[in-house]
This record gives structure tokens, C-alpha cells and sequence, in this order.
């Protein structure tokens, strides 16, 4: 029995993985899509969700199956808990990416308000953040999972900056530059909230590991 399980483990931890490589590949084909304003890489990101819908649900169905058919305990089960919520946070990255290929589609027939650059900035941060998260789950590795959750606040200043010359300094002194900018503010919000889904697949890593809460508690970070 407990080979068999084993082995089960193996395959849902393969299938995670499997979902972490086509995740990692939408947010990077939606960010080229947003640089070089490719309406054609946009489409193909919006396209290529339903796959990632698709796997969602097999992943889960796996990590119900196992719950209730072996009753896992201790390190096992956290795996397995934490597996069922790192699943559904890649699927709403992988949402996220599609956010930013519409945006993008609205853009791509006229000029950029702007020279991009803090959103490019941005999007490094929650690239950088997504990979060493997925990481940090892969190897198990709580020092990288600590550096995801402290990128945070990097993320939340560049989105910041991002809606203040937005708005500040085009569209409240120009209101037809709205339907411009407004994209703008949304692809930073979009990306600002995928840092916030990598910073929780770190908190979760955290807990799998060492079964420590730190959601909301980033000042026990020093003690795991």
C-alpha cells in the first residue's frame, strides 16, 4: 500500500510541475505580447487557457483521490493540502495572463500613451517571483520561499508608481487619454495581483515544510 501511494505522490507531484511549466509560459508570452504589442501571442495566451483549466481540474480530482482513498498523515498530507491550494493559485495566475492578453488586444491598434517602463520593471518582479516560487516548491526550499513573501513590497511600490503617473500625470490633465492609460492601470494591477498569488504558493511552501503559518504573520519569517 504504502508503494503505492508512493508512487501516486510521484505522479501528482509530475502533474504539478507539468502545470508550473505552462503557468510560467502564459505570464511570459503575455508580458512579450504587452512589448511588442503582438495581438497574435496575446490571442494565442487567451487560447491556450482552456489547457490550463483542464489540468486544474485533474490535479484536484488527484489530490481528492488520495485524501480520501490512502488518509495521509503528517508531512504527506500537508503535501497534498498544500498541492490542492499551489494548484488553484497557478490557475489564477495563469487568469491573470489572460487579463493582460485582452488588455493588450484593446492596445495593440493604437499608440502607447507612453514609453513602458515601470510596468516592464513590474512584470520582471512578478516573473522573478513566480519562478522562485514554483521553485521553492519544487526543491522544498524555505530560504527562496522567504525571498518570494520580501519581494512583495517591491511589486506593491512599482504598482504604485505605475497608477500615480497614470493618473497624476495623464488623466487629470487629459481626460481623453483615459481609454489609453486605463489598460495601463489594469496590466499593472493584473501583474501586481500575480506577485500576490506567488507570495501565497511561498507562504504555502513554507507551511508544507516546516508547518509554520506565516500568512499575514511575515514577522515569523526570522524564526523559520
Amino acid at each position: 500500500m504504502k508503494r503505492h501511494f508512493d508512487e501516486e505522490l510521484k505522479k501528482l507531484n509530475k502533474k504539478i510541475l507539468q502545470m508550473c511549466a505552462l503557468v510560467e509560459n502564459s505570464i511570459y508570452n503575455a508580458i512579450d505580447a504587452l512589448k511588442e504589442q503582438n495581438k497574435d501571442k496575446a490571442q494565442e495566451v487567451i487560447d491556450n487557457d482552456k489547457n490550463i483549466d483542464e489540468l486544474e481540474l485533474v490535479i484536484e480530482d488527484k489530490c481528492l483521490s488520495l485524501l480520501s482513498l490512502f488518509q495521509p498523515q503528517a508531512k504527506d498530507l500537508r503535501f497534498i493540502t498544500n498541492a490542492t491550494k499551489i494548484n488553484a493559485e497557478l490557475e489564477r495566475i495563469a487568469d491573470l495572463s489572460v487579463d493582460i492578453a485582452q488588455r493588450v488586444l484593446e492596445l495593440a491598434d493604437q499608440p502607447l500613451l507612453k514609453p513602458l517602463v515601470d510596468i516592464p520593471k513590474l512584470s520582471s518582479v512578478a516573473q522573478k517571483m513566480v519562478k522562485d516560487a514554483i521553485d521553492s516548491f519544487v526543491k522544498c526550499d524555505t530560504e527562496l520561499a522567504k525571498k518570494v513573501i520580501l519581494s512583495d513590497k517591491e511589486a506593491d511600490n512599482l504598482r504604485n508608481l505605475v497608477q500615480r503617473e497614470l493618473i497624476y500625470d495623464y488623466m487629470a490633465k487629459d481626460g481623453t487619454t483615459a481609454v489609453r492609460a486605463v489598460p495601463l492601470l489594469l496590466i499593472a494591477r493584473h501583474l501586481e495581483r500575480i506577485c500576490d498569488h506567488a507570495t501565497n504558493i511561498a507562504e504555502d511552501v513554507i507551511y508544507m515544510v516546516c508547518a509554520k503559518l506565516v500568512k499575514h504573520h511575515h514577522e515569523k519569517l526570522d524564526n523559520t
